[in-house]
Parts: structure tokens; sequence; C-alpha cells
């Protein structure tokens, strides 16, 4: 249950009244009880004062004269009691003695027989109201002993105590609406000033940082309100210098191409940056505030910020993630700490699929080349060794020999050539002449060349294109090797009795230049790859048919050189299509 809020000006306000008003009464019981200790001692006094003319009482034994006596000290206005030692009453001044009991119990006349002397304050139950008693002990004219008692009403001090108390109650009751009404009003005051300042701290916990404004009282408040001023001014230097800085760190994350993520103490993504998102193949964007290991699900990465949590030094590893298309990542997890406690960790991912592939390349480029120099190498060495061993006065072997020498010779030249041309593409000195082209200054020339050895394989070769296509922008050299290279592979793999097509057509303001065959096709697995350095599907025939696994490389290449791309279109068993797409120009 939530407890009940007391503003503080009723607090403080109605606490000073409560006090005042306790302090008022405290004087008034004070006041009262000294004044009536005062107004009894002087009953006392006069008492004491008219007690010496109690001592020439008359005889006990006469009446009249006891009651003449009463009534001439009662002159003096007090009430006189004369009472025997038993307690019978002889004679009173207020009320007959026959009718008044025995006073052998009253406080005042034991204490008068007992000691000579007695004093009381009590309620009179002959006459039914408060008096003032003082009894003292004498020798009759007969020599017995009785007590003489006078006693005064207290009525005339209640009456001066009822006035005087009703004369301070008023003052009191004054005095109290006007410094019980100006402390509220103080209070209040001050507490309009708490609650400004109050609200100026809500403000500025809600981030509006405006100043109060100037108050010139020139007391402690003042100086709070100037103080909170100074404090909200600093904070919002510190809260704008910490934005701009959490704004730029924020914007560098977010840009940089490698994948960064901030993980808590608790294991909950903090942060995540888009190539992050990406490297993970993360759909949701929203990764931040959800556990690590629902975001992140590769063991690997979980395992590199499990340690740099528990080692508390940085950790570096190399990851690989996904399935379909495996991606290598140098990963570094650096943890947080705040105040000598981990506060978390910073995980970055650096993409060195490239690099990796790179090395694979350079790896196999070595073995390839290696293994492409080697074969004819060992071939004109061996033959030659042949020869000068003796097969050189051979007539019949020595010239079949030397044909040998010459082909790898040959095919040494064409791969060393291949490999230049395409250092050249790689580096951009090839060069290369940019003009409009025709495609039939293209295909006409190629299809010549072609057509000698298509038929000795019964290949059926034709071409579609309309004459009037738009010219594209290229080399016409390098055009001329691209088609080139394309009907050499359809001739070398399609088999006698297939068919071979060029064909050109527009999409889309572009030249699409094809070259279909009906081969034995390439399958989807290979198609990344096939126009790779010294890539072969079938190694051993494609070596066999004299090819050097350079020529789709280069055809590539040159492709992109003159802004255009190459496409595959390929299913085993039915044949392959490559797609030249070049922009075209006017002519």
């Amino acid at each position: 249950m939530k407890p009940l809020r007391v503003p503080l000006f009723w607090k403080v306000g109605l606490a000073n009244v409560a006090l005042l008003a306790l302090v008022l009464v405290s004087v008034d019981a004070f006041a009262v009880r000294a004044l009536r200790r005062d107004y009894l001692a002087r009953a006392f006094a006069h008492l004491e004062s008219v007690m010496p003319l109690a001592g020439g009482f008359p005889s006990l034994a006469d009446a009249a004269p006891l009651e003449g006596w009463a009534a001439w000290f009662a002159r003096s206005g007090v009430r006189v009691t004369l009472v025997t030692t038993d307690g019978t009453v002889l004679i009173d001044s207020s009320e007959p003695a026959a009718k008044m009991e025995n006073h052998s119990d009253r406080p005042e006349i034991r204490s008068a027989l007992e000691s000579g002397d007695g004093r009381a304050m009590r309620r009179s139950r002959t006459l039914d109201r408060d008096l003032v008693y003082l009894a003292r002990r004498h020798r009759g004219p007969d020599g017995r002993p009785v007590v003489v008692r006078v006693a005064v009403p207290l009525e005339r001090t209640d009456e001066v105590l009822t006035a005087f108390r009703r004369r301070l109650w008023g003052a009191s009751i004054s005095i109290l609406l006007l410094a019980g009404g100006g402390s509220l009003l103080f209070f209040r005051a001050l507490s309009t000033r708490i609650e400004r300042l109050k609200g100026f701290s809500r403000r500025v916990a809600d981030g509006d940082f405006r100043p109060l404004a100037a108050d010139r009282r020139g007391d402690e408040l003042t100086d709070l309100a100037q103080t909170l001023n100074e404090t909200a001014a600093r904070l919002n230097r510190t809260i704008r210098t910490l934005t701009s800085e959490r704004n730029q760190s924020s914007a560098i994350l977010r840009s940089m191409v490698e994948g960064v993520v901030v993980i808590g103490p608790d294991q909950r993504v903090v942060f995540c940056n888009e190539a992050f998102r990406q490297a993970l193949a993360i759909e949701d964007s929203a990764c931040e505030g959800r556990p690590s290991v629902e975001v992140i699900r590769g063991s690997d990465l979980l395992d590199v910020i499990r340690r740099a949590f528990e080692e508390k030094e940085s950790v570096q590893s190399e990851v690989v993630l996904g399935s379909l298309r495996p991606k290598s990542f140098a990963v570094t997890a650096s943890p947080v700490r705040t105040d000598g406690a981990a506060a978390g960790a910073v995980l970055v991912l650096h993409d060195i699929s490239e690099l990796r592939r790179l090395e694979r390349a350079r790896r196999d480029f070595v073995a390839n080349i290696s293994h492409e120099f080697r074969t004819p190498l060992t071939a004109i060495q061996g033959f030659a060794e042949t020869l000068l061993g003796g097969a050189l006065d051979d007539e019949q072997n020595r010239r079949h020999f030397l044909e040998i020498i010459r082909d790898h010779a040959v095919r040494l030249e064409r791969l060393t050539e291949h490999l230049l041309k395409l250092a050249q593409i790689e580096a951009g000195k090839l060069p290369l002449e940019s003009r409009p082209v025709r495609l039939a200054d293209v295909i006409e020339p190629c299809l010549e060349t072609t057509r000698f050895r298509a038929a000795e394989k019964q290949l059926d070769m034709d071409a579609e294109y309309d004459p009037r296509l738009p010219p594209v922008l290229g080399d016409v050299r390098s055009m001329q090797e691209i088609l080139q290279n394309l009907l050499d592979n359809a001739v070398r793999y399609t088999a006698p009795g297939g068919t071979i097509r060029v064909t050109a057509s527009t999409r889309d303001s572009e030249v699409v230049l094809s070259v279909s065959d009906t081969g034995a096709g390439i399958p989807r697995a290979e198609q990344q790859r096939i126009f790779e350095r010294f890539y072969r599907i079938d190694a051993a025939r494609s070596r066999e048919m004299g090819g050097t696994g350079l020529g789709l490389s280069i055809v590539k290449h040159l492709v992109e050189a003159q802004g255009g791309r190459i496409e595959l279109d390929s299913e085993v068993g039915r044949g392959s299509t490559f797609s030249i797409v070049l922009p075209e120009t006017s002519p």
C-alpha cells in the first residue's frame, strides 16, 4: 500500500503551530499552578494572622457565650469551628453544631491533635465547597484540650484564577493566531521556493536544462538555486559532449566494414552494426537487448566471448561462418572493465574470406603452373635426352621425336603467352582501343576461323543476328579474342554431330552476344569456379584437347575490362550458353 504523502508545508507549518500551542498550554498550566500556590500561601498566611484571636474563647459549658464568641470571630471573614478531642463539634460560625457530624476523621483535626497544628485544603462535607483549613490545639478555661479550626473558602481564589486564565487564554489565542498565521505564511513561501527547486530538478532529470530565474532573497535557498543552475549548465555541457561523442562513435561503428558487437555483463547484446548482422545473416535488425546465445549462433564465436570474460584479456581467433557459402573471419574479443569489474566485451569480426581465397588461389596457381609446365618440360627433356642418347641417328623416329618436342614447346609458348596476357589484364596494362564496334565485324571473322575445325568434327554452326544492331563500345581485337575463345571451347567440348550457335540481340539498352552448344554441359556446383585460372572440370580430357585452363579466365577479365559482364546458363547433358553483355552505344 502506498504511504500517504503529506506536503512539507503542512508538516513543518502544523508542527510549528502545534509546538506553539504546546508552549502556550504549558505556560497556562505553569502560571495557574504558580498562582494557585501563591493564593494558597496567602490564604494560610491570613488564617495564621487571625488564629491568635481564638485564644480568648469562653467557658465550654456555656453555649450562649460560645455562640457570641463564634459570631465575633466570624467578623474577621473566616469560618471558625471549636472541636473537642473526641471529634465533637462544640460551636461553628457557619452551621449549628448539633447538625454537624463527628470531626475526628478530618485530616487537619487529626494533625492538630497529634502535633498541635494541622492544615488542609479540601471540600467541606458540611458546606459542600472547597475550603482552606488551619487547625490548632488549645487548652480551654477548664484545662481540657480543644482544637480551634479556622477556614476560608477557595471561591475567591478560583474566581481570580478563572479571570486570570480567561485573560491568559485570550492573549494566548491571539498570539497563536498571529504567530501561527505568520509562521504558516513564512513556511508557505519557503515551501513554494522548495517546490520551485524541486520542479527545476525534475526538469533537469527530464533533459530540460533551462536555468532558474534569479532569486534575490540572498539566503541559503538562493545559494542552492545558483548552485543548481551551475550544476545543470555543467551537466548540459557534459551530456552534449557525451552525446556528440556517442553519435560519432556510433556512426564510426555503424559505418565500419568490420562487424562489431558489444556484449554486456549480463551476456546480452548492447550494440551491433550492420556488418555484423550481415556476417551472421541476422535478418532481424533489432538485435540489441537480446541474449548473446540467441543472436550469435556460432559456437566458436560464443567460445571466444566466454574466453574474453574468463581470461580478462583480449582473445584472437579465426572462425568460419556459414554453411552454403562459408566465410572466414579474424575475431578479436576484448573485455571492457569499469572500476576493476568486468562491464562487458567488444567483439570485432574482420572478413578475411577474400584473403584466404587469394591464398588458396596463389597456392593453386603455383601448383597448377608447376604441373602445367612440368608435363611439356618433362617431355621435351626426355625426348631430347633420347635423341642425344643415340636416337638422333635413327631416321625413322627422330623426326617423330622432334615433332613432339616442337608441339610441347608450342604449348609452353601458348601457356606463357596466356599468363602474360592475363597478368597484363589484371594489372590494367593491356592496351585497349575503345571505339564503337559493329558486331558483324566481330562475329564473321571468328565464324570463318572456326568453321573448318567444326566441319572436321561434323558440327553444325550457324549465326543469328541483325546486322543493324547498335554498335558496342570496345576493342575489336579483344572482342574477337573473347568470341574466338568461346567458339574454340564449344568446338572442343561438343561431341560430333552437335550444334554450335551464335546469336546477338538487344536487352534493356544492352547488347547480348551468346555462344550456345549442345555439349556435355557444366554441373551447377562447378559453374562458380569455371572462370578461375587453371580450373578444369575434367583436367585430363582438357589437357589432351590442348587446353591451358586460362581461356575462360582471360575471357572474363577482357569482358570486365570493357565494361561488360559474362553470364553462363548450362545444364548437364543439354549443353551450355555463354552470354557476353555489353552496353550499347550510338554509332
